[in-house]
Order: structure tokens, then sequence, then C-alpha cells
């Protein structure tokens, strides 16, 4: 990764997940970064996987490694739901995540948010997108919470 592709990369992580979020996902060792035909960077690898692609829309969508990565540096509930055991199965195959399994969300995530999915002991289950704002996750006993996009296949860390 170059100073150009990473001054800018991290300052939009910074502007999605907060001030701390960039360093996070982009300082441990040197991650690879694709780019478009018109020279955007498009996803960003790092050794443990995907960290994120850069959408046309100039925000991040998770990958599960980068998931890991703000799971373990961000304050504790930020941008994460938790759900139980009836919905660790399910989630981990990237199924979607639903209001009435959802036992606590950060309540400033907004719909449309990239978020990470974790187990109430703290183990990274999904990375997907808030279809309810936190509140609402918490509030509704019906409906999908979290659009999974990808899940964390096995409880060792491996991902599929």
């Amino acid at each position: 990764m170059d100073e150009r592709d990473r001054a800018m990369l991290t300052r939009v992580a910074d502007y999605q997940w907060g001030r701390g979020a960039g360093e996070a996902l982009f300082a441990d060792g040197d991650p690879e970064v694709t780019h478009t035909s018109s020279g955007r960077p498009r996803q960003v690898i790092g050794e443990d996987g995907r960290l994120v692609t850069y959408a046309t829309d100039g925000r991040f969508t998770l990958g599960v490694a980068g998931g890991r990565r703000l799971h373990d540096s961000l304050p504790d509930g930020s941008y994460r739901v938790v759900v139980g055991d009836e919905s660790e199965p399910f989630v981990r195959e990237g199924r979607n995540a639903f209001a009435k399994f959802v036992g606590a969300a950060d309540p400033e995530i907004r719909p449309g948010d990239e978020i990470v999915l974790t187990h109430e002991r703290g183990d990274v289950l999904a990375v997907g997108r808030a279809e309810l704002s936190g509140r609402g996750m918490l509030d509704f006993e019906t409906g999908v919470a979290v659009f999974v996009r990808d899940g964390a296949e096995t409880s060792d860390g491996d991902e599929a």
C-alpha cells in the first residue's frame, strides 16, 4: 500500500467508524490494495484476509478480517450487534441476523452502517450492513436487523 492510498483510506475509515479505525485496519503489516481500471482503490487485503472493499458510494464494506481488527480496536460496543447461542450457527454461515435475537446493539448504529456481529462471549461471528437502527434492533420483534455479508464460519478464528 503506498502512502497516498494509506492516507486516503485511513481518512475514510476514521470518518466511517471513528478516530482510530483507519489505524486499526491498515497499520498492521502492508496490506495489498487492488485498484479499478481508473486507478481508484477497490479491495484492501491483509495477511488475515479481506479487510474492506471501497465501494462506489465512497464507503467501505467490511470483510471478516477487517471486522476482527475493528472489534479489537474500537471502544467496547461501537458498531457492534450482539446475538446469543440461538443465532450463532446461522450467522456464522452468513445468514441474516433477526431483530428478535439481538441481545445488544450500539445505539448509535444507523440503517446502512457497516457493523460487526458478535456473540455474547465476544467472538466475531460476521460482518454486515445494519437494516435497522441500533435502538430499533432492540425494540422490534420481527424482521432482519443485519444483512450479513460474510460469516466467520468457525469458532477458532479461521474463516472459510
